[in-house]
């Protein structure tokens, strides 16, 4: 990572902010962060203060591919080039009680537009910067992309989507040398999971005992697997899906990430 640039989404807290932290570790010589929630970037940005990092924040609507493009040109603005971008901004919505025949048209139109097309303005503004060959983009799925889940259709369909989608620019651009992979977690305690619980979409001591490892997994432990994938140690890895990790749960229990 020392000497790269990098872009990552969804940076105010959690996954992305657990990942920009974890970049700075590894000696990245520049992070471009974004997010709608400006107090959690500046935290963000507090956190990367004892590396020797550059770490630029803007307010970005993934949703909205105009501020997506002029994020990314700032960014190459102010580093010259970027190497690499993990997409991780996602949102959950919805109810405990929420079904195919209940749900509103906003529900699903915002967590398509921002889980889902996100993803697609990302890349999409992301690719033409990248280094050919060495260039590396990881977008956040979920273990709810590869099984339908009840109460939680519109989170689960976007996080299927990611999965098609990764996988469809990793065969478009893989002649190119650049890699794109997905990462699908599983329960992670993070600000969206605690929203989710707070909606009576997830219960995260069922969850947890259903588990391989009888536990939710931490926000940092997502990263440093997701570096991997951006770093050359992965040099090998494309169109992969690495899901963080497989649940044995009853029919009945609501989970998601």
């Amino acid at each position: 990572m020392k000497g790269r640039f990098y872009a990552v989404t969804g940076a105010a807290s959690g996954i992305g902010q657990a990942v920009v932290v974890r970049l700075a570790e590894l000696g990245a010589a520049g992070i471009a962060i974004s997010d709608v929630n400006t107090v959690g970037l500046e935290a963000t940005k507090a956190l990367c203060t004892g590396f020797k990092t550059r770490t630029i924040a803007q307010k970005v609507d993934v949703s909205k591919y105009d501020q997506v493009q002029q994020w990314i040109q700032y960014t190459i603005d102010e580093f010259g080039r970027l190497d690499g971008a993990a997409n991780v901004a996602g949102i959950a919505g919805g109810t405990g009680n929420t079904t195919c025949a209940t749900m509103k048209d906003s529900d699903w139109d915002a967590m398509i537009s921002i889980n889902l097309t996100g993803v697609m303005h990302c890349m999409r503004a992301q690719i033409p910067h990248l280094p050919t060959p060495g260039g590396a983009i990881v977008n956040v799925s979920s273990t709810s992309g590869l099984r339908g889940l009840p109460h939680n259709a519109a989170y689960s369909s976007s996080k299927f989507g990611v999965i098609g989608l990764t996988e469809s620019a990793a065969g478009e651009f893989g002649s190119k040398g650049i890699r794109i992979n997905a990462i699908l977690p599983g329960p992670i305690d993070t600000a969206i999971f605690r929203d989710g619980e707070k909606k009576g979409l997830f219960d995260s001591g069922a969850i947890s005992a259903t588990t391989l490892l009888g536990r939710m997994g931490k926000a940092d432990e997502v990263a440093k697997v997701l570096c991997f994938l951006l770093s050359d140690d992965a040099s090998y890895v494309t169109g992969g899906m690495l899901v963080y990790h497989i649940l044995i749960y009853p029919k009945t229990l609501r989970i998601n990430h």
